[in-house]
């Protein structure tokens, strides 16, 4: 029994013993995130920063370090952040790399703390119009209020925070009535925003006691690379313009081919990319899906264009615009999904242009256009004429959009309403007849 117990004791001790020699290596070092923010804030960043913190949980780190150099950008792309920063397990700290304006303030005052190397700065975060105006009253509010709502949570004064959006706030001997603040490094540390001046990263880790972990970069993956290569504003008006030609070509096709499926592919990637950062919502592709059904009601169950072709066009429109804007834009972000959709406008224009007036005469396209005119004075025409039908009456036998079929004089033909819309069952008389073409009216 004593021998049991003696091997019992020396198992304990060394597996205590293992513990002190393996685990210390792990304690002392440990693994510190660092995830860079550069560049202008957009939502094609956000999914990053959420899958680095992740990560991070994940891996037990002991630190997130931010590396933020920018001078701000999307609102709803920092408050993602933001959001992902508050919520990990991770203490999140903040480095200052030269400067962080608007939004960039906004996610370095979601940290735990906040160091800046000297010549940095921080704050400027009034939001502004695409014309570079200061936005209205209710934008700058909610912007206050959040600054405010983060400085409370660090237990900062939440006038600091308050007056790098809005002017109107002075604070004696730090910033008067008209001018927003902006805090070098020097004047953060003195206020109590910021926690060190520091010579850059390794300063930050030697601050915190970290000076000995390794250092891990998550890399922005080639998912992410796609996403926001295909969400770029200089990106989006070609998947649209694409996906607009794609569809109108094929809708003038017999049967669904090549270019429904490019056009099909295009707005997928556009809707899919948008719904992936965050821009689009259910609510985006509902109406998308709605504008569609609109469209192949127009196409195929109501030949012509009428209420079913205006409502697809105001459907799709909206859902490209609501994708393009987010769910809290500035006027900035009404001003690009503006240029977007102009831009958008400005190529399937050009395309149709193109395609009308170039093709025809292109050597490629000899198997898709007729070379040769075929005139009346060379004794071709399209159809006998039926100047004989001219002022004899009928009845239409399918609704008139303004096309249909009528039955004149016994004959069933093909017939244009210059009424419009008229509907199965009235009275008609041809009033012309242009070889296949006979126009009539309502009687």
């Amino acid at each position: 029994m004593r021998l049991y117990l003696l091997a019992v004791l020396v198992a304990g001790v060394a597996v205590l013993v293992a513990g002190v020699v393996v685990q210390p290596a792990c304690a002392q070092g440990g693994v510190v995130y660092r995830v860079p923010v550069s560049g202008v804030i957009e939502l094609g960043l956000a999914p990053y920063v959420q899958r680095a913190l992740r990560q991070a949980d994940a891996a037990g780190a002991r630190a997130v370090i931010l590396d933020l150099e920018t001078p701000g950008g999307r609102v709803d792309a920092a408050q993602q952040i933001v959001k992902a920063v508050t919520a990990t397990r991770v203490p999140v700290h903040a480095l200052v790399n030269t400067h962080a304006w608007s939004a960039g303030a906004l996610i370095a005052l979601a940290a735990d703390s906040i160091y800046m190397i000297p010549g940095s700065s921080i704050g400027a975060a009034t939001p502004v119009s695409g014309a570079g105006e200061k936005a209205p009253e209710k934008m700058v509010s909610a912007m206050r209020g959040e600054f405010r709502a983060l400085a409370e949570r660090r237990r900062l004064d939440p006038r600091l925070a308050e007056a790098m959006v809005d002017e109107d706030i002075a604070i004696p001997g730090v910033v008067e009535t008209g001018k927003l603040l902006t805090l070098t490094a020097g004047e953060a540390v003195n206020l109590g925003v910021a926690a060190a001046e520091v010579e850059g990263f390794s300063g930050v880790l030697e601050r915190l006691g970290l000076g000995d972990a390794e250092v891990i970069t998550p890399s922005i993956n080639w998912a992410e690379h796609l996403v926001r290569f295909l969400s770029h504003p200089l990106v989006a008006p070609l998947l649209l313009s694409i996906g607009v030609l794609g569809l109108m070509i094929e809708i003038k096709t017999p049967s669904f081919g090549f270019a429904g499926v490019t056009g099909l592919l295009a707005l997928t990637a556009f809707f899919g990319s948008h719904l992936i950062v965050g821009l689009a919502g259910w609510e985006e592709i509902i109406l998308l899906i709605a504008g569609l059904i609109a469209l192949g009601i127009e196409v195929f169950v109501t030949p012509g264009f009428g209420v079913a072709g205006i409502l697809s066009i105001v459907l799709i429109g909206a859902a490209v615009f609501l994708a393009l804007i987010g769910h809290l834009p500035t006027w900035g972000d009404v001003a690009r999904a503006s240029g977007v959709l102009m831009t958008t406008t400005i190529i399937v224009i050009a395309a149709v242009y193109t395609m009308v007036r170039q093709l025809p005469a292109s050597a490629r396209w000899t198997g898709i256009f007729l070379k040769t005119a075929a005139d009346k004075a060379t004794g071709y025409v399209s159809a006998p004429a039926r100047a004989d039908l001219v002022g004899v009456e009928g009845v239409a036998v399918t609704d008139l959009h303004p096309s249909g079929i009528a039955i004149i004089a016994g004959e069933r033909l093909d017939v244009v309403s210059e009424a419009g819309f008229t509907p199965k069952g009235a009275r008609v008389r041809v009033v012309r007849s242009e070889g296949y073409r006979h126009v009539v009216a309502p009687v």
